[in-house]
């Protein structure tokens, strides 16, 4: 008998080479196996709610475990924990329903991109925020009019990895912000599904924005031509943050969605 566990799982990921394992180089799931296997030699290999990039960050990667016995989720916690490295953490744990499976019955995510704009890089965020280089700053006005025009459903090819092994390039962006006064600068995101390396795309393109390079009017052109060469740079990895995973309702996992949930896909 197995007795799954629901994970929230945080990480710097400057050292990992993304959440997916690899063959040689280092990555979250990795970790997490081989931290589980002291403990636990037989159990299977965790799986997550999704893939991070290299150097990409999480604060709320969702995480499903298969136990050969029960365990207190507090004494599961420390377990894990005192068996990874400190760029790597279990924050909660939770006994999972039979049937519940992180990546199929995630309803929404929660990304934010962290800028900071000024002439010179602040030392102490190195790795942790893009240094958007400049004299002056980012014109904050025509970014937040770009935004307003990629919120909705979408065909996102122009926005997408050519790699992206996604069957429909059609996604749902809730809502995107902006946060932050001064130089630090957040771009908050949160959709039902995202494509490979879109919220950097995003981000990127929304940044030459800022700096005059597009236009803000320009964004509903650009989503039509389902061209990535037509939208702009794709920003750094480091800025960008996994916030939140939000889950279909019936799970009783965590806080259920603030946006509507689609129908079940199992």
């Amino acid at each position: 008998m197995a007795y799954p566990y629901f994970l929230r799982c945080a990480y710097v990921g400057t050292g990992f080479s993304g959440f997916q394992i690899q063959s040689t180089l280092r990555s979250v799931q990795g970790d997490l196996w081989k931290a589980l296997r002291t403990f636990e030699p037989g159990a299977p290999m965790p799986q997550g709610t999704g893939r991070t990039d290299a150097g990409v960050h999480a604060k709320a990667q969702g995480v499903l475990v298969q136990l050969g016995k029960a365990w207190d989720p507090y004494r599961l916690l420390a377990a894990f924990n005192a068996h990874l490295a400190p760029d790597v953490r279990i924050m909660a744990v939770l006994p999972a329903p039979e049937g519940f499976f992180p990546r199929a019955h995630a309803v929404a995510k929660r990304y934010v991109y962290r800028l900071q704009e000024g002439p010179a890089a602040d030392p102490f965020l190195h790795q942790r925020r893009w240094h958007v280089h400049g004299a002056q700053g980012l014109d904050r006005a025509a970014m937040a009019e770009a935004c307003g025009h990629l919120r909705g459903v979408h065909d996102f090819s122009s926005f997408r990895h050519q790699e992206c092994a996604a069957l429909s390039p059609v996604k749902e962006i809730y809502a995107i912000r902006m946060e932050g006064q001064g130089p630090a600068l957040d771009l908050v995101f949160e959709g039902n599904r995202f494509l490979m390396h879109m919220v950097r795309i995003l981000t990127g393109t929304i940044v030459e924005v800022g700096k005059g390079r597009f236009r803000a009017q320009d964004m509903p052109a650009v989503l039509e031509a389902r061209d990535r060469a037509r939208a702009g740079i794709t920003a750094p990895p480091h800025g960008l943050y996994l916030e939140e995973v939000w889950y279909q309702k019936r799970w009783g996992i965590l806080d259920p969605s603030p946006w509507p949930e689609e129908p079940p896909r199992d």
